[in-house]
């Protein structure tokens, strides 16, 4: 039976652009999780998780009043954070976003992730819709990990405000990436969040 995880970013946060580390959603953002929270509205979701953090929180919540038999619960493991160092196979492209890094937030960030991959990865034997509700780096790295990929690609991988990504596991089988990044139920000018060449 498969087991199919829903990862979903955060919507905007106010005053994001000024550096504030956290904060309630703009109301782009309170928009963005409504239409999101429309979008899912079919999905027989067996559980959902968020990260603590108030953007992530709030996503949550106006996505769960769009499903009453949906209660997200806040989940350590979905925190924003780094989820690993450079390493020699890093391109120096990527040079400049480590500068600004401390080597406890990346020992910090690897051992969460490890755990978040064990939590939310694992095989299930019964048939599954899983919520995850979290950060750019986050679903990034779960991607990454779900695809066996190496250990930096994970700085590759973007994902928009209420962007829609969605991995697969059948029985005995690996993950499968079935969508990334889906914005189709957000509008042109509510598609935030990516570098602006991407924002499409």
């Amino acid at each position: 039976m498969p087991h199919h995880l829903y990862l979903v970013r955060h919507g905007e946060q106010l005053d994001a652009e000024h550096g504030m580390p956290d904060g309630p959603l703009s109301p782009r953002g309170r928009r963005q999780a409504e239409l999101l929270g429309e979008r899912l509205g079919g999905v027989p979701f067996d559980h959902a998780w968020h990260s603590p953090l108030q953007r992530a929180a709030e996503t949550a919540a106006i996505i769960a009043a769009k499903m009453p038999a949906l209660e997200p619960e806040p989940s350590a493991l979905l925190f924003d954070c780094i989820p690993s160092g450079p390493a020699p196979e890093t391109p120096k492209a990527y040079e400049g976003f480590f500068g600004s890094v401390t080597e406890a937030q990346i020992e910090a960030g690897t051992a969460q992730m490890a755990d978040a991959a064990a939590e939310f990865l694992r095989s299930h034997r019964e048939d599954r819709h899983d919520l995850l509700i979290t950060h750019n780096f986050v679903i990034a790295w779960l991607v990454r990990e779900a695809l066996g990929a190496p250990d930096w690609r994970w700085l590759s991988i973007n994902q928009a405000n209420c962007g829609l990504t969605v991995l697969t596991q059948k029985s005995g089988r690996p993950w499968s990436l079935l969508v990334h990044n889906d914005m189709a139920h957000l509008p042109p000018e509510l598609r935030t969040g990516l570098p602006e060449q991407y924002a499409l």
